[in-house]
């Protein structure tokens, strides 16, 4: 039996993304993480990526204390692997792919900074 090795812990959120850009093509589309990790994130698409693609994402992060400003992360990677998912509900027929992608580059943007 094969053990899975990954350089970096997985977590389990479910966070608001959109994609902004993939490819020589521009792209706005909103979706949702379904883990994420130091190195890369999971999400499901209405759209079929090429492995080995460019992305470029946001992920919004939840927030709280005084200020309570919205943090995203944006990030630049590229496609790693595509999967067809089952359809099982109505969202999984709007989403039909699962795409993990890498995290190369990031930075934290506040939203509705004066």
């Amino acid at each position: 039996m094969q053990s899975e090795q990954r350089k970096s812990q997985r977590f389990d959120l479910r966070l608001p993304m959109e994609l902004i850009r993939r490819g020589p093509e521009p792209l706005a589309k909103s979706t949702e993480t379904r883990n994420v990790s130091s190195g890369g994130v999971l999400f499901h698409s209405e759209g079929q990526m090429q492995v080995g693609e460019p992305i470029e994402y946001f992920i919004t992060l939840p927030t709280s204390g005084r200020e309570n400003m919205p943090v995203r992360l944006h990030c630049v990677g590229t496609v790693i692997r595509l999967e067809s998912r089952q359809a099982r509900t109505p969202k999984d027929r709007e989403r039909p792919f699962a795409v993990a992608a890498t995290m190369e580059r990031y930075e934290f943007v506040r939203i509705g900074r004066a």
